[in-house]
């Protein structure tokens, strides 16, 4: 138990961007649209072999926007 007007400091983990038991996306937005792009491309290839045309265009057009996000902040970054 902590005294009160004390905050209980934080644990350090080897994580970058906090803790290891955050949800994948929670370190900033840059790495919740890396891991957008990531899954969006297991689910494009399992709707291509289903052939789930729609599905497939869709989430194509969802990688697309998701790399072009990260392609311009790495662009900014740089600058």
């Amino acid at each position: 138990m902590t005294k009160p007007g004390r905050k209980r400091a934080r644990a350090a983990s080897g994580a970058p961007g906090g803790s290891r038991h955050e949800e994948p996306g929670e370190g900033g937005a840059d790495e919740a649209v890396a891991f957008i792009a990531e899954q969006v491309a297991v689910l494009r290839k399992l709707a291509e072999r289903h052939r789930l045309d729609v599905l497939h265009y869709l989430l194509g057009m969802t990688q697309l926007e998701a790399d072009e996000h990260l392609r311009l902040r790495t662009r900014r970054k740089l600058s």
